[in-house]
């Protein structure tokens, strides 16, 4: 049985919480993954800036009063695709992998973007871990990718969660 909640982000205390996730999981997803210089300059304090400069569309995990993870969502990046919704970012704290925390936080990230047909994450190239999950819950690669700068350039691919037909 999980003990953890899963709410919209409300407090500062959950901010804060969200922050600290947001950090450490960069610390512990993206060594060997991109430019370690760059890595080094994703502090806790760039972390906390993020999330009070974007407190919307946030719902975080907890267990008791630590966060543990968080979903960010909302309207896809660009507004030429009406019926589509994004999942910004999904970050849970290693030490809750294997809990379904992610799968949770997805599901209800999900539930917000009720009104869009289809939902897209964008991966990091090498990011096997997540590529895994994101194709155990359904999503999958379509060929749209785009070249980003984490200190060097580095290849992000668009993954697609199509719901069913009503």
């Amino acid at each position: 049985m999980n003990h953890y909640l899963i709410k919209p982000m409300q407090t500062k205390e959950e901010m804060q919480g969200k922050a600290y996730v947001h950090y450490q999981s960069w610390q512990e997803t993206y060594a060997g993954l991109i430019d370690s210089r760059y890595l080094e300059s994703v502090t806790l304090d760039k972390c906390t800036e993020i999330a009070r400069r974007y407190p919307d569309g946030i719902l975080v995990a907890k267990e008791g009063e630590t966060v543990i993870g968080f979903a960010g969502y909302g309207p896809y990046r660009d507004a030429s695709q009406k019926e589509m919704g994004e999942i910004f970012s999904l970050y849970v704290l290693a030490a809750y992998h294997g809990r379904r925390v992610g799968y949770e936080l997805v599901n209800a990230a999900l539930a917000e973007l009720l009104n869009d047909k289809k939902i897209a994450v964008w991966v990091l190239d090498g990011n096997e871990k997540a590529i895994r999950f994101y194709e155990r819950y359904g999503f999958r690669f379509d060929g749209v990718k785009e070249e980003i700068c984490l200190g060097a350039p580095r290849i992000e691919r668009r993954m697609i969660y199509e719901r069913p037909a009503r």
